[in-house]
């Protein structure tokens, strides 16, 4: 319920912002009323209190407009233009005018709600890779120019999220939404991993890794402006939420991800945000414990939600969402060992495509690390994966490197528990040998898989790429036909055919 005031000025702004006799659209959440009102939106803060924020002064509801447009204009300066004030004139109200202040609104541009990303996941081919690599890029660039944080995170900031996850879970009493014993393995493992990563934690908190994050960053805050994924609605009512390691934000998503059915889109998403951001290898010790706590915050608010329903069929509709995150909460705590799976092919066979769709399948979610030659180049280069190497890019000293830092990235990441799917041509059975070597040194299975196909589909697809990491011209892709391969004893896979056909024969190859 709004207060006696603010239900005046929600009345004032119902009929002030029509447009051509439309009523404005209100969509009402715990702590705002947002009117939709032409090709403009207006927030108003609700004078309300919770544990982590209090909105019941006019001096604190003001600061928040304040500092939500200052935070979201980090990556949204399109969409938010401004704080208005809702005004007293005698005994009426004024949008913007010069008496004494009512209440205060966060005004911003209206955007196309049919391109807000959970539901275009909801719409055949409405996410596609293309666009999630471009999000995952969008992010990275994001939390790279996001400020430090040092004071902030770490061991301590973490578990202090665990613990009010432990506490919420409680406070739900005898609601039966969940089996307190499962619950309480749930949250105890999580509680008993941040204590075995403490000093990773820490680490990373020192190296720069905690950062004034966007702090609610899954689907809905996600929508397409000219063409381009942008962030908005960035937390901005307490920085417990948002000053927090850049992976733990990450991670809000890829669990939204995964909510969604959209296992293969986190795992591009993740790939493509360990290729061109500033991580660290320690990023796979802490990233299960970054998701499993996403679902649990998501499971007991849920909870919460649903038995606050006096409708039966919302309530079991509620319940039942809620029940879903807490097994995905589940799913990223299992322990699965890692293994190594080397996708080797010429130029237009297809392996790379193989390579990232195989990846979800193995191991721990969201899927395996895949390294790609062509990445780890351009990296070592300092350009953008999508950007086009010169001839010093390919020079004999700069392949050597590339294949070196190439199986070394491999080593950590399993060292570190995460499977692995490594792309290149591994034309040379040297190249191929080092792989199998890599897997033996680290102690896991290892499967080789050598892609085919005909020489003209070959050609077709190198000549039909757009916005690809590899550089290879069509040229070079018919010289490759010449290559002395040596004996190939890696199982072969043919990808003549249809996609879904390529990927059925190698998950049949995996076992997955």
């Amino acid at each position: 319920m709004l207060e006696n005031g603010q239900q005046a000025v929600v009345a004032f702004l119902k009929s002030a912002l029509e447009v051509d006799g439309q009523a404005p659209k209100i969509v009402t959440t715990h702590i705002s009323v947002i009117f939709l009102s032409g090709n403009k939106a207006y927030k108003l803060k609700r004078a309300v209190e919770f544990p982590f924020l209090d909105f019941r002064t006019l001096e604190a509801r003001h600061e928040a407009c304040l500092h939500e447009v200052e935070i979201n204009r980090r990556t949204a300066p399109q969409i938010y233009l401004g704080v208005v004030p809702v005004t007293r004139a005698d005994d009426t109200f004024e949008l913007g005018g010069d008496g004494e202040v009512a209440d205060w609104l966060v005004e911003m541009n209206r955007f196309d709600e049919t391109q807000l990303f959970d539901r275009l996941a909801n719409e055949d081919k409405g996410l596609r890779r293309p666009l999630i690599e471009e999000l995952a890029d969008v992010i990275a660039d994001f939390h790279a120019r996001a400020p430090l944080r040092p004071k902030r995170g770490g061991a301590s900031g973490i578990r202090n999220i665990a613990e009010n996850n432990v506490l919420s879970f409680e406070g739900l009493g005898g609601s039966g939404i969940f089996d307190a014993a499962r619950v309480e393995k749930v949250t105890g493992r999580t509680l008993d991993l941040i204590d075995a990563f403490s000093g990773v934690l820490n680490a990373r908190r020192a190296a720069g890794r905690v950062r004034a994050c966007h702090g609610d960053l899954h689907l809905r805050n996600i929508c397409l402006v000219d063409g381009k994924p942008t962030l908005f609605d960035a937390i901005e009512f307490s920085t417990d939420f948002s000053d927090i390691d850049v992976l733990y934000d990450l991670a809000f998503l890829l669990m939204d991800l995964d909510f969604h059915g959209k296992e293969r889109l986190a795992s591009f998403l993740f790939n493509r945000y360990l290729d061109v951001g500033d991580e660290r290898p320690d990023a796979f010790d802490v990233l299960p414990i970054f998701l499993t706590m996403r679902a649990q915050i998501r499971a007991h608010v849920g909870a919460a939600i649903a038995a606050s329903q006096s409708d039966d069929a919302d309530r079991q509709r509620e319940t039942e969402t809620a029940q879903r995150y807490l097994d995905l909460a589940e799913v990223y705590l299992e322990d699965k060992s890692p293994r190594l799976v080397a996708v080797g092919g010429l130029s237009g066979s297809g392996k790379s495509r193989l390579a990232r769709e195989i990846a979800r399948y193995l191991g721990r979610r969201p899927g395996a690390r895949v390294v790609r030659t062509d990445v780890v180049r351009k990296r070592l280069a300092g350009v953008h994966p999508n950007e086009k190497l010169g001839p010093d890019g390919y020079a004999a000293d700069m392949t050597e490197r590339t294949y070196a830092t190439f199986f070394k990235e491999a080593r950590v990441a399993l060292e570190k528990g995460q499977s692995v799917v490594l792309d290149a041509v591994f034309a040379g059975e040297g190249q191929r040998l080092q792989a199998e070597e890599v897997a033996d040194a680290c102690g896991v299975p290892f499967t080789g898989i050598w892609v085919d196909a005909p020489l003209a589909v070959r050609l077709e697809r190198v000549a039909s790429r757009t916005r690809n990491v590899s550089d290879v011209t069509v040229e070079i892709a018919e010289q490759q036909s010449g290559y002395d391969l040596g004996e190939i004893t890696w199982s072969k896979v043919d990808s003549s055919g249809r996609k879904k056909e390529t990927v059925r024969q190698a998950r049949t190859l995996l076992g997955v």
